[in-house]
């Protein structure tokens, strides 16, 4: 077991593999649902959730993980004395992290680090391993922490979207706010950059969408030093993402790759039908 003990929440959208592999802590984040409150993950899975969306008029809301979530990760771990790094996503896309901060304040002395990802999603979840790693690999807390950062900057998260109501509902659209009442037929392709969700194109359709963002993809990492890690995500369109995934295998020959359905608590923000991709290089 490494002696750091890493914490983020479940926006990360981490691969149980991963998860189990590290020995991560997951801090749920909560959907309300006529009223009812479910843990992210916990109480509603990601099928669950798809399938109520297609059919229910109520429109779910999200809340951040709790500041009880966090100390209930936090607890154990420095009761055995062991240092803990939470990474966790955006400040600006919910308000976790001040809710991990505030539970590093209920153990003062302890040594917490809480670390603002700036983005959600595995892009959020690669920076995550990457600390991951290095504490696995007997790294003290500071350099978990600089592992982190370093993945920080060498990794994206690159979506398109059927609409933009969903994350204009949820107060998340950010800079991609100018694209809102364009045409149906016109699909946004957004990114999160420094910790916001900003519109990079609209495209005519998703499957040219789609080819302009593993264009993107290829100016990004195309001659990066590798590892190259990648990993699809979707909205429940499996088949789209399946498609998605050989085209990136044949194409980038990641390293690394999996292929995962987004959580409740993000699913809530881009809606049915979204597909993108989240990379790391280099880490």
């Amino acid at each position: 077991m490494s002696n750091v003990a890493i914490v983020t929440d479940s926006t990360a959208a981490m691969p149980d593999s991963l998860v189990e592999s590290f020995g991560i802590q997951v801090a749920p984040q909560v959907v309300i649902w006529n009223e009812t409150s479910y843990e992210d993950g916990i109480d509603i899975t990601s099928e669950q959730f798809y399938a109520r969306l297609a059919t229910d008029e109520q429109m779910p809301t999200t809340s951040q993980a709790t500041v009880a979530s966090f100390h209930k990760a936090f607890e154990p771990v420095v009761a055995a004395g062991r240092p803990v790094l939470a990474v966790v996503l955006s400040d600006q896309l919910s308000g976790s992290y001040e809710s991990a901060m505030q539970a590093k304040e209920m153990f003062p002395g302890a040594e917490i680090e809480v670390y603002n990802s700036e983005t959600v999603a595995m892009a959020l979840g690669f920076q995550v391993a990457a600390a991951a790693r290095v504490a696995a690999e007997g790294g003290s807390l500071e350099a978990a922490l600089e592992a982190a950062k370093l993945a920080h900057d060498r990794t994206g998260l690159l979506i398109v979207v059927d609409t933009l109501e969903f994350l204009h509902r949820g107060g998340r659209i950010g800079g991609a706010a100018h694209l809102l009442g364009t045409a149906l037929n016109l699909k946004p392709l957004l990114e999160v950059r420094d910790g916001r969700v900003e519109a990079v194109e609209r495209i005519r359709t998703k499957t040219k969408a789609l080819a302009r963002l593993l264009d993107i993809l290829e100016s990004r990492v195309g001659d990066k030093a590798r590892p190259l890690r990648i990993t699809i995500h979707h909205t429940g369109v499996e088949d789209d993402a399946k498609s998605l995934e050989t085209t990136v295998r044949d194409r980038f020959t990641p390293d690394e790759m999996y292929n995962t359905i987004i959580p409740p608590a993000i699913g809530v923000h881009v809606g049915p039908g979204a597909i993108g991709l989240a990379y790391c290089f280099d880490i």
